[in-house]
């Protein structure tokens, strides 16, 4: 059985509204293993993008426990944090959010500029993760140039980079086509099949049956937590 990356117990996120508090997530209780392939299911308002959140370490609970790899996320610094983010955790968006003026290598080496690595790496890592996702020729070639399923797929090569082991993409085929969508949760399943855990957050019943987990939350807890 692989490891586990992620583990959850009873984990609280709360916020104060006025006099009223809100339980974004209520009691979670939960575990990722090395490769999984997850869907984040749920209504609006049913806590999936405060989970991802959590898990991104770009927010932190109001009580409870979570691990990321054996280490209590609640103990670190914001430097710690910072690099946690940085070299654990590849983010993919719906938006891409990608630099229009930089061509897909220098868009892909950014985080590697942010973890200090020397330029001659820097590009040959990059270089790497454009040619794993099917993109070798078209390195110098910016944004404006590419078809939104290349666009996403830069997107994917740039949390590639530094080689984490947990992927977070959130509504990653929202802006794409269906043949192209089914083209990205291909490659999302290479992916975890070579390691990396991929957890995404959509509201597409179509794109959530390509993983093996599908997670359905509802007002702040976990309504169903199903293997496939």
């Amino acid at each position: 059985m692989e490891p586990v990356i992620i583990r959850m117990a009873s984990l609280c996120r709360h916020y104060e509204m006025g006099e009223q508090i809100v339980k974004a997530l209520d009691s979670i209780d939960m575990e990722f293993r090395r490769n999984d392939y997850a869907a984040i299911m749920g209504p609006s308002g049913s806590g999936k993008s405060t989970l991802m959140n959590i898990i991104g370490c770009l927010d932190t609970p109001t009580s409870g426990i979570y691990e990321l790899n054996g280490i209590n996320v609640a103990e670190m610094d914001d430097d710690e944090l910072a690099r946690v983010r940085n070299r654990e955790i590849g983010f993919v968006f719906q938006t891409f959010n990608l630099l229009p003026r930089m061509n897909c290598l220098k868009n892909v080496e950014l985080p590697l500029i942010y973890s200090g690595v020397p330029p001659e790496e820097r590009k040959e890592r990059a270089e790497q993760a454009l040619l794993s996702v099917g993109l070798g020729d078209r390195i110098l070639h910016k944004p404006a140039e590419l078809s939104g399923g290349q666009i996403q797929r830069v997107a994917i090569a740039r949390a590639l980079v530094n080689r984490p082991s947990i992927i977070l993409a959130d509504e990653p085929t929202g802006n794409l086509d269906t043949a192209t969508s089914h083209d990205i949760m291909d490659m999302f399943g290479k992916l975890s099949d070579l390691g990396n855990t991929i957890i995404l957050i959509t509201h597409e019943e179509d794109i959530a049956r390509f993983t093996r987990r599908i997670i359905r939350l509802r007002d702040g807890r976990i309504e169903s937590d199903e293997k496939q």
